[in-house]
Formats: structure tokens, C-alpha cells, sequence
């Protein structure tokens, strides 16, 4: 009888476990569209229409690195994709570029809670990374990108999706100008230039941080962070990136004037070509001198 009595109550215990669950991804996923609408739901629907990243009959291939942006950008990813006109399939990734067992487990704990059908692959980046001495963080971006364009490709996918957003892209413009003297963006999509056919999307351009940061708060997620072995060594010698200056930089000019980041993120939206020196296109440069007496001769002659 008392057996009886147990396997009743946990076979009860184990439903109402599931159905807290639940609640749980689809309070989260709520809050997406009720409680952040306007801060996250309405930029991520503006930023696909507007760059176009999503048509009819696309594969897609939504990158997880784990992180608060990534997880985001996979749930508004299933949301849309239960409501929209426009037809698409979505796959999960989560590459494992040699994650302690500590943040793997947290990754699969948080596609748990968000209800995310992820498809874990391993690769060895960090051990390889870890033993490079110079930019080893663009070395690391660019295998990471090259993996995941070869996993979306296995999987019958023609676009990656990447978590990138807004505050990423404004930083990406200070730091090509302050570092690499070059004005230079951060596309909302583009071709891939090593696998053929393959395109890179870019969902989250538009939502910032602050809100992705507010919505985690909200629904009481805890995220790994970059998970990095050379980020790791680089917080305990007490030193930052170029990225964490740039944030520091922008955070500053904002007290200045509250409207730094949108006029940074609206500027490279609105170039003035008649105002640039010289810029190049596909490699090829060009100077505003290879014009200037053309149209010099050509306001002449439309005054005679």
C-alpha cells in the first residue's frame, strides 16, 4: 500500500515538475513580446524586415555560443518562426570550442529551461587559440565562424544567424577608426566569401544590450559568459580589450550627450560620399580626386 501510495505521488511530482517547466519557457518567452515588445521584440521584427534577413523557404542555421545575446536570439527566433508568413526551418548549434564541463552544463541546463532544441557539436579552437601569441581572438572568430558555416552546410542550411547586436556594431565603428584606421561596419548580413552559397545574418542589430541584460534580469537567467581561456588570463592580469575601451569610451561621451550610440549606429546608415576622402570597393580604392575635375568641367559646362 505505502509503495502503491509513493509511486503515485512521484509519478504526480514528475508531471507537476513538467508542468512548471512549462510555465516557465513560455512565461520567458512571453515576456518577449509583452513586458520587452518595444526594447527587443519590435527592433528584432524591424531589423528583419528592414535588411531582409529572412525569406521564404530558408534554412537556418541559429548560433548559440551560450551567452545572454545567442539564447535571446533563439527564442525570438522559435517565436517568429511559429508566427510568421514568411516560411523558414530553423536548426540549433551550440559549437563546444572546448568549454569547461561547468559551462557546457549550464548550456544545456538554460536550453532545458527555454525549451531550445539545440544540437551540440565539439571542436578544438581553444586548444589551438590558447597557443597563439598574437590576435588570437580574431583567429578565434574566424575558425569559429568556419566550423559553424560547415556544420549549418552538413545540416542543409544556407544562413548562420549570430547574436550580434546593436552596441556591437557601434563599437565595431569606434574601434576600425581608433585602431585599424579604417571606417568599417558590422553588416547586418552578408555573403560568406569561404563556403559557397552561404549567407551570415545578423537578427539582434538592432536591440541593445542594456535590454537584452533587463529581460535575463527579469526572467532570473544565468548565462556563461565569453567562457574564454585567453579572456580568463586577460581578467586576472587586470587588464581589457579594445572592446571593453571602446564601451568604456561610449559610456563616457553618453554623459555628454545621451544620444551618442544612435547617432554613431545612424551615421553609418547616412554617408556623405561627396564628403569622403577615399574609400574602396572590392578592392579596389578610390579617391574623391578621380571625380573633382570631371565635375568641375561639368558645372563649367552647364554654365555656358
Amino acid at each position: 500500500m505505502a509503495e502503491m501510495l509513493y509511486n503515485k505521488l512521484h509519478g504526480f511530482l514528475k508531471i507537476y515538475c513538467k508542468v512548471k517547466k512549462m510555465e516557465r519557457y513560455e512565461e520567458i518567452e512571453r515576456s518577449i513580446i509583452k513586458k520587452f515588445r518595444k526594447s527587443i521584440w519590435a527592433k528584432f521584427i524591424s531589423a528583419i524586415k528592414e535588411y531582409e534577413l529572412i525569406r521564404d523557404n530558408d534554412k537556418i542555421a541559429v548560433c548559440i555560443s551560450g551567452g545572454k545575446d545567442s539564447m535571446l536570439m533563439a527564442k525570438c527566433m522559435q517565436h517568429l518562426k511559429k508566427y510568421s508568413e514568411i516560411r523558414f526551418e530553423t536548426e540549433y548549434l551550440v559549437m563546444d570550442p572546448g568549454y569547461n564541463e561547468i559551462n557546457i552544463n549550464r548550456i544545456m541546463e538554460n536550453a532545458e529551461i527555454l525549451n531550445i532544441p539545440i544540437r551540440i557539436f565539439k571542436t578544438p579552437i581553444f586548444e589551438i587559440v590558447d597557443r597563439i601569441d598574437e590576435t588570437p581572438c580574431y583567429l578565434c572568430a574566424r575558425m569559429r565562424r568556419g566550423y559553424l558555416y560547415r556544420k549549418a552546410q552538413e545540416l542543409g542550411c544556407k544562413k548562420i544567424a549570430l547574436g550580434h547586436h546593436f552596441d556591437d556594431v557601434i563599437e565595431t565603428v569606434l574601434m576600425s577608426m581608433l585602431y585599424a584606421a579604417e571606417i568599417k561596419t558590422m553588416m547586418p548580413k552578408l555573403h560568406s566569401t569561404n563556403h559557397e552559397g552561404m549567407e551570415l545574418i545578423r537578427p539582434m542589430y538592432k536591440v541593445r544590450e542594456e535590454d537584452i541584460i533587463a529581460w535575463k534580469k527579469h526572467n532570473n537567467l544565468q548565462f556563461i559568459q565569453c567562457a574564454c581561456r585567453i579572456t580568463e588570463r586577460i581578467q586576472r592580469e587586470g587588464s581589457g580589450s579594445k572592446r571593453q575601451e571602446i564601451k568604456v569610451l561610449i559610456n563616457k561621451l553618453k554623459q555628454i550627450n545621451p544620444n551618442i550610440d544612435t547617432n554613431i549606429f545612424r551615421s553609418i546608415h547616412n554617408i556623405n560620399l561627396n564628403t569622403i576622402i577615399g574609400y574602396r570597393k572590392d578592392d579596389v580604392y578610390h579617391s574623391f580626386l578621380d571625380d573633382y575635375y570631371w565635375e568641375k568641367n561639368k558645372n563649367t559646362d552647364a554654365n555656358v
